[in-house]
């Protein structure tokens, strides 16, 4: 999804899917870019860098029906992207309980998912998904107010253990459920240790437990990911509130929800050279199957099994996002979205993670998983993703994908139908993506639009085997908006605001 799309074309696609109206007024965005102001923080709250706090704190003071126009004065006067982006993720983490790890807590989680999203609109939208995200923050503030107005406090620093204790200490905090230990321990590894030797050990909790739907892997790749855009300097607060949520229990008792044991002990029996093997389209194929009617436990054998033969990991990750992707088709919703949204973190922790263990057990989590929302969702449709059939759109090129996104919002079969044609008679994936994304950013109204259509999207392009993509991009159009659907009233009010600001 290229951000160089010439003005001109991307008028015209925006036209085919019924986007034309408005559009003018997101281009007096352009050329805006830092104002900061002094700003006090409490004794009872956490002090961020000195270079971010004073943006944090117009963010959280600012009303929610105002919010828009001091944003667009922010930028006028020349705040960044980046400090626009740190400053909301900061917000998130300091002002908003991540218990449960998910709800209210989304303001925080989706904003690299809308990081990602923009990073590939054209340059007079790239905002748009950081003003979706500052209503959505103020919204999870005022939620989380009603609820007691939870704050991440100071770091108990006497307790805070040396750099070369820090992290043994950590994974101890974390395998005895230990909420204060941990907290100091994540302190102190900060201090002493880089990035990546800091988010090992939290790569390996984040696989460990299903409990919130897969929220806790979700949290964590989005975490990473998001200090990647904003600086790791900030990562001390995130990491705290991070392990925090890991931590979440509800009412049961201490201990991951999901096959994790039984995956410690599957990860001891994959070949040394399991990294090394043949992608084979039968195998994934096979691994779907499986997933389809499977235990957990049962799933995650199968994966080792075929591991052992051979296989590449990669061709039991297209199985992975391909079941998860099919139950989006089966019966879209929240538990369907998870099933995807979760599988992508894993993914991307596979690909983060230094330690061979935890490479496995992120793969063998994401297998076993799967048979975990499938077994939750009921699926009154038999459908089955490795089995579409297409239907060829009448247009061609980007009348084509107006007119598939103009059937989403009537028959979403028919919609994955002409996206199966289209895109295996030689049509563009990114041309599907790229609509998708204006969907999303004009008429989606809710956190999961982003994360899943984020999501599904890296996935489509990370399948091993090619022939998958038309499947993955089909089965997404049960899900995402369609151009039928209204304008989402926030992306109304937001343009309003940057035409009395900046006109």
């Amino acid at each position: 999804m290229s951000c160089r799309l010439p003005r001109r074309r991307f008028l015209h696609s925006a036209s085919a899917l019924g986007l034309g109206a408005g559009l003018g007024s997101w281009e007096l965005l352009r050329g805006i870019t830092p104002a900061a102001e002094d700003a006090k923080v409490g004794p009872e709250m956490v002090r961020l860098r000195p270079e971010i706090e004073p943006v944090v704190r117009w963010i959280e003071e600012t009303p929610q029906d105002k919010v828009f126009e001091k944003a667009v004065a922010e930028l006028k006067g020349g705040l960044s992207y980046q400090a626009l982006l740190g400053g909301l993720f900061l917000a998130g983490i300091r002002n908003i309980q991540p218990r449960p790890v998910g709800y209210k807590f989304h303001a925080v989680m989706v904003i690299n998912s809308a990081h990602m999203l923009a990073q590939s609109a054209p340059f007079s939208e790239r905002l748009l998904p950081l003003f979706w995200a500052l209503d959505n923050f103020k919204s999870s503030q005022a939620q989380d107010v009603k609820e007691g107005d939870w704050a991440l406090g100071p770091v108990d620093e006497p307790r805070v253990p040396r750099p070369h204790q820090a992290k043994a200490d950590f994974v101890k905090a974390m395998d005895e459920w230990d909420v204060s230990a941990a907290d100091v321990a994540v302190a102190g590894l900060c201090r002493g240790s880089g990035a990546a030797e800091s988010m090992e050990p939290f790569w390996r909790m984040g696989v460990r437990d299903q409990r919130d739907i897969g929220h806790k892997a979700i949290f964590t790749a989005q975490s990473w990911r998001t200090l990647q855009a904003i600086g790791w300097e900030h990562a001390e607060p995130v990491l705290r509130c991070l392990a925090y949520g890991l931590l979440y229990l509800g009412d049961d008792r201490p201990g991951p929800i999901g096959p994790y044991a039984t995956n410690l002990e599957n990860a001891r029996k994959i070949r040394d050279d399991w990294q090394v093997g043949k992608s084979d389209p039968g195998a994934t194929r096979a691994l779907l199957a499986t997933l389809r009617q499977a235990s957990p436990e049962e799933a995650s054998a199968e994966a080792v099994k075929l591991l052992g033969q051979g296989i590449a990991p990669g061709s039991l990750w297209d199985a992975v996002v391909l079941h998860s992707s099919e139950l989006i088709m089966r019966n879209p919703g929240i538990l369907a979205i998870h099933a995807t949204t979760a599988a992508n973190s894993l993914h991307y922790i596979f690909g983060a993670s230094g330690d061979d263990t935890t490479r496995k057990l992120a793969l063998l989590q994401a297998v076993g998983w799967q048979p975990m929302y499938r077994q939750r969702i009921k699926s009154p449709k038999p459908l089955t993703i490795d089995e579409l059939q297409g239907e060829t759109p009448t247009g061609t090129g980007e009348e084509a994908v107006g007119e598939i996104f103009a059937a989403v919002d009537g028959d979403r079969a028919l919609a994955a139908a002409k996206t199966t044609a289209y895109l295996e008679r030689g049509g563009s994936t990114k041309s599907i993506f790229d609509a998708a994304r204006r969907m999303i950013f004009h008429k989606g109204t809710g956190s999961h639009d982003y994360k899943y259509g984020a999501a599904i999207w890296e996935e489509c392009v990370a399948a091993t085997d090619p022939k998958w993509q038309p499947r993955l991009a089909a089965a997404a159009m049960f899900n995402l908006p369609g151009a039928g659907k209204a304008d989402s009233p926030l992306m109304i009010r937001a343009r309003d605001a940057v035409a009395n600001v900046m006109g």
